[in-house]
């Protein structure tokens, strides 16, 4: 069997021509200031072999010579497959996979760990530079990563808002608190004046948005009468302290929580929203154990994605040139069959 034939290399256009490997890669990558200095018969030499000996370039080697490699980084502070983070990373990941796809680069899912099970977008930064910049999600960011990537020159982008890190954060996110506040002005209309909120405020920007727009859709004619920032507990008690909150409209940040007040209230013959109206504070992709279609609000999540894909390709391509820009995305209403007048 005859062995395969051997590629070309650029070492071997270089003896056929006679000149330097290093004036064949001027040949193929070079900018014009650079290759002004090689004579136009040198040039024609070099560009004829590579004709004559059918030379195909190695594109990753094209590109590490640009310094580009077409390559966009992923980095999530959670584990983006496991079945209890695919309801949150998935969408976004699709997002970025069809943008990154249009704009022609290609992804690398960097998995970097650290101490214990908390991942570290600098535990290998070696691997981090394969990519030209790279997108960063997760519930929650690490701080001085943050800052140590604000500080630096490598090109990302952060999915979801994030305050100021030293500096502000290029980030494309949610606008969480205009739905939240909009779902707060419905149960005003519907007769409501005392209302629960169950979940944290301050653990992350995205809970402290929806806090924020709550509170600021309150006024003086509604009563917060229960706020919850930790609902463990069985279902019962969680049912319970509503009920007795005298709370009549529920707004629940985690859907999970707007699960257990819904079965808990069926199985006592307490129909929703007859009896109680409960809020979600934002979709999730899928509402395993329940067929109730809840008030709430589609978070825009693989338009993030996209939109956060071409932020960062922008930071890329464009340089310093390219300003830091913080983009917000509008929520779509989910009207849902679990909000409705209040009991008299």
């Amino acid at each position: 069997m005859a062995a395969a034939p051997r590629r070309v290399t650029q070492f071997d256009i270089a003896r056929l021509a006679g000149v330097s490997q290093a004036t064949v890669s001027l040949v193929l990558n070079g900018a014009e200031n650079a290759l002004a200095r090689i004579p136009p018969e040198t040039r024609e030499r070099v560009q004829k072999i590579m004709r004559e000996t059918g030379y195909v370039p190695d594109p990753i080697a094209r590109r590490m010579a640009r310094g580009a490699n077409r390559i966009l980084g992923v980095f999530t502070y959670e584990p983006a497959f496991p079945s209890a983070q695919a309801d949150f990373f998935l969408p976004f990941l699709f997002g970025i996979e069809e943008e990154a796809q249009a704009l022609g680069y290609d992804l690398l899912l960097l998995t970097g760990t650290g101490q214990g099970a908390q991942r570290k977008i600098f535990a290998e930064e070696s691997r981090l530079r394969i990519a030209d910049g790279c997108i960063v999600l997760g519930r929650a960011f690490d701080p001085d990563e943050l800052r140590r990537l604000v500080a630096g020159d490598y090109p990302f982008v952060a999915i979801g808002r994030r305050e100021d890190a030293g500096a502000p954060v290029p980030y494309v996110g949610a606008d969480y608190a205009t739905p939240t506040g909009q779902l707060v002005q419905q149960a005003r209309a519907l007769g409501h004046t005392r209302l629960a909120y169950l979940g944290a405020t301050e653990t992350a920007e995205s809970t402290a948005d929806r806090w924020r727009g709550f509170q600021a859709a309150l006024g003086k004619d509604l009563l917060l009468a229960l706020h919850m920032t930790d609902t463990a507990g069985s279902d019962a008690e969680l049912l319970d302290k509503v009920l007795h909150s005298g709370a009549t409209a529920v707004f629940c940040v985690e859907l999970a929580d707007a699960m257990r007040l819904e079965a808990q209230a069926r199985e006592r013959g307490l129909r929703l929203p007859d009896r109680l109206s409960v809020m979600a504070l934002g979709s999730h992709v899928r509402a395993e154990g329940s067929r109730t279609h809840f008030a709430s609000f589609r978070i825009p999540r693989e338009e993030m994605g996209r939109e956060a894909t071409a932020m960062l390709v922008r930071r890329i391509e464009g340089g310093a040139r390219e300003p830091v820009r913080q983009i917000l995305l509008p929520c779509e209403p989910i009207v849902g069959d679990t909000l409705g007048p209040a009991p008299r």
